[in-house]
Formats: C-alpha cells, structure tokens, sequence
C-alpha cells in the first residue's frame, strides 16, 4: 500500500475519532480549555518541516491556508453552544457529521489526485497546513462564542 492509502486510512481514522469525541462532548459541559487545547496539541505536528521533504512552497502553503480556512466555515456554521442546567454545553449538529464526512471525501480525493504531481512527503505538509488551518478558526470561533455565553451566564 503506498503511503498516500496509507495516510487517508489514517485521516478517516481520525475522523471516526473526532465524530466520537464530539457526541460524547455534546453530553458534558464544556469549558475554554476543552476549546482550545485541540490545536495548542495539534501544532507539535509542525516540527515536520524541520526536516526539508516536508517543506513547502509559498504558493503551497498559501493555498493550502486557504483552503483550511474555507472548510472551517462549515464547522464553525455547525458548532453551536446553549446554556443548559446552568452550565454551556456544545449543541448536537446532525449536520456537523455530514459536513466532516463530506469534508473528509473531499480531502481524500484532492489528496489521489495531487499525489501523482507531488512527493508524499510535501503532501503530507501540504495537508497538514490545510488541517491546522481548517482547525484553529474554528476553534478560534468557538471560543469567542463560549466567552459570549459565559458572559451572560456569570455576568462577568
């Protein structure tokens, strides 16, 4: 199996992973750590470009910004919070499947297609960069609606 299979083995994987924690999530309060510790843990990933096969053009990493930030759109859309038995909790989105699923095919594919014109290595980077970045505005977003919703909760 080559390392292209391989990787998007490993990114379904993953996002089994994440449809899980983010049920289990919707059942618990959440807090700002629970928001933003995901990409604080995620960005030890960037120590690959230490090593020169994973680095990436500027062109490469700009698109692949852009495109991390145009699918956070759809999570952000979909991640909502309410305030339930005094705490704040993350909303059930039965769209929020669909869209990391749809998300998901859509990176697969890419990932085929841009295999033949690119080493694994330099892919690998690329997705990565595209992950951090579909990640982290989402994230970003999340706090900031969570701050909103603590503020009306504690007055603070």
């Amino acid at each position: 199996m080559n390392m292209v299979a391989i990787s998007s083995v490993g990114a379904v994987a993953m996002a089994v992973g994440v449809m899980f924690v983010r049920i289990k999530a919707s059942a618990k309060p959440t807090n700002a750590k629970k928001i933003v510790l995901p990409p604080i843990f995620m960005s030890t990933g960037a120590l690959m470009y230490i090593w020169p096969a994973f680095r990436l053009t500027p062109a490469e990493i700009i698109e692949a910004i852009l495109v991390g930030m145009f699918f956070s759109i759809f999570l952000i859309k979909t991640s909502k919070f309410e305030i339930r038995d005094e705490d704040i909790y993350l909303k059930r989105s039965k769209w929020f499947i669909v869209i990391l699923v749809g998300l998901l095919i859509i990176r697969v594919i890419l990932k085929s297609v841009m295999s033949t014109e690119m080493p694994y290595t330099q892919l690998g980077g690329m997705f990565y960069l595209l992950a951090y970045f579909m990640i982290l505005p989402w994230r970003v977003a999340m706090l900031l609606d969570y701050k909103k919703l603590y503020k009306q909760l504690h007055g603070a």
